[in-house]
């Protein structure tokens, strides 16, 4: 079978397990945050926090909950990977140095996962155990808590509480994350991962010693990686790395964990708000912009107009053999529309329009269907949007969802809109100005700057991908790309939460016959339109400069 046919069906059951998990995993995930009922571990754990599980938090209580927890969680690891000499199972690494330990503990608590660093001649187990992986269940836990507040400004009126953060985090991190990482580690590991705890693996006896290959409990750390679209590899090669992702049938498996959890959030939305046809529409506009981004970097990476490579028919170069040109454009694909840093391909490999797509996909806010939580947020915000366009269009005041789309609800929409770009551009261009930073760059042109710019938008959307022709481990590189994912995650969250306490205030108006029907085709197209030009047209110059550039030269 040829790579293209292989490739082709691995969409196809992508597609259909995806379909099969949309109903059961909403509605498992809308009882999680809906549920009066607390587990009895939950009530020890929220005795031993202090908590009161049955006290709401209005939206600036739940704001710095989040802003408190990620700070602690900057803090310690930051502190684990400093000490982890000392720690036992550290397989003689040293101490990370403090500009990386910093960038690395801030990758991790933002859920972008970005990695200066060769993880393999890096970390000891405890550091990638109790560090890294304890925030990869966090961070994603804490982008589906942040949305379920927003679920709630809908379906609350005249209130100021949204729930409580602790309790949502608790509930998702215990009823979701971790039976779903244990139930698939066991299946990765039954597809060929590695897990293991021994000391180096020994390959063969040779005259000048033995060969060693690090190993590490790679499936429990593969699962949750993917799961909660966080990226972080255990090795450099990420999964493209034998160990990580030996086969095409773990290859499925790790696309699928990526994506089902934020195709899955939309029926829990229109669980939560008591129509599910609100859920269709939003996720019919996820699937339309991946499938349609999937055929455009599948087109581009098998019809590419170099001579040697159109002879080849591909451009093979960075991909793994063992996948070809369909199963790696489907991979990057996935993970550049979600928050997830994982490859099985290099994307500075790709040609200058495929790599754009991985860009563009980032660019537009990972929305399709994007990170844990952070990708239906970003989408209803486009959603308000949408609506306010079209209020404006008939001369009415804006609706979505029985609450009105007042100039308060506009701002915080904007806020959200205007701030990636802002850290995404202002980044970049300080970087393209300091001649020490661009020297970093292993191409000139406008290959060059669009590894400076993949490596921001990367960061300040919380991808974690990067194009590997730059490097980036120096002490500007780690601090600013630290401050990058920070600013990235935490302020666009700010305005989330105060979007929800602002729509939880109002009182529902009924729907009269001139409200906008927010669950039909119609919608569906204003919203794919309002998220292609609003959000991708901010964006053109600087793409103009480099992947349309190289790509049209």
């Amino acid at each position: 079978m040829s790579d293209t046919a292989a490739g082709w069906l691995q969409v196809a059951a992508l597609v259909l397990l995806l379909a099969v998990s949309y109903r059961p995993l909403g509605d498992y995930m809308a009882h999680i945050l809906t549920s009066r009922k607390h587990w009895r571990g939950e009530k020890v754990l929220y005795k031993a926090m202090g908590v009161d599980p049955e006290a709401d938090q209005t939206w600036g209580v739940y704001l710095r909950s989040v802003l408190a927890i990620s700070a602690v969680g900057v803090l310690l690891l930051y502190l684990l990977l400093r000490i982890q000499h000392h720690l036992m199972m550290a397989l003689g690494m040293p101490k990370m140095q403090a500009d990386l330990a910093y960038n690395t503990a801030a990758s991790f608590v933002t859920n972008t996962n970005w990695q200066n660093y060769y993880g393999e001649n890096t970390l000891g187990y405890v550091a990638q155990m109790t560090g890294l992986a304890v925030q990869n269940f966090v961070s994603a836990s804490v982008g589906i808590a942040v949305v379920a507040t927003l679920i709630r400004g809908f379906t609350r009126s005249k209130t100021d509480r949204l729930g409580n953060f602790w309790v949502d985090l608790t509930r998702i991190v215990i009823r979701l994350m971790l039976p779903f990482s244990i139930i698939f580690a066991i299946v990765l590991m039954a597809g060929g991962v590695v897990q293991s705890l021994g000391d180096h693996m020994t390959v063969i006896h040779t005259i000048n010693g033995d060969q060693h290959l690090y190993t590490g409990a790679t499936a429990s750390q593969e699962v949750i990686k993917e799961f909660g679209t966080n990226g972080g590899g255990i090795f450099d090669a990420n999964s493209a790395h034998p160990f990580e992702n030996p086969n095409g049938f773990t290859n499925l498996v790790e696309i699928y964990l990526l994506l089902v959890i934020g195709f899955a959030l939309p029926r829990t939305f229109g669980k939560m708000v008591g129509s599910h046809k609100q859920g269709y529409a939003i996720v019919a506009v996820m699937a339309i912009i991946w499938m349609g981004s999937l055929a455009f970097a599948t087109f581009f990476e098998t019809h590419h107009h170099g001579v040697n490579l159109a002879d080849g028919h591909a451009a093979l170069e960075g991909k793994e053999a063992r996948f070809g040109i369909p199963a790696s454009a489907l991979f990057m694909t996935s993970t550049t529309l979600t928050s997830t840093g994982a490859v099985n391909s290099m994307h500075d490999s790709y040609t200058p329009f495929g790599g754009g797509a991985a860009m563009f996909n980032m660019m537009l806010g990972e929305i399709a269907p994007g990170g844990t939580g952070s990708g239906l947020y970003g989408m209803l915000i486009l959603a308000i949007v949408t609506v306010f366009i079209a209020g404006l269009m008939v001369g009415r005041t804006p609706e979505y969802l029985g609450k009105k789309i007042r100039p308060a609800e506009m701002k915080y929409a904007a806020l959200y809109i205007l701030t990636t770009p802002a850290v995404v551009l202002i980044f970049t261009g300080i970087a393209m100005a300091l001649p020490g930073e661009t020297a970093r760059m292993t191409n000139s042109g406008p290959h060059g700057f669009s590894e400076v710019l993949y490596a921001f938008t990367s960061m300040g959307n919380n991808n974690g991908s990067a194009f590997a022709g730059l490097g980036g481990n120096t002490h500007w590189w780690n601090t600013a790309g630290a401050l990058a994912m920070m600013f990235g995650r935490f302020l666009p969250m700010i305005w989330v939460l105060a979007l929800a306490g602002s729509l939880a205030k109002q009182q529902p108006v009924p729907e009269s016959s001139g409200t906008l029907k927010t669950a039909s085709p119609l919608f569906v197209g204003m919203l794919l339109g309002t998220v292609l030009l609003v959000v991708g047209l901010t964006y053109f110059p600087a793409l103009s400069l480099g992947p349309l550039a190289e790509g049209l030269h």
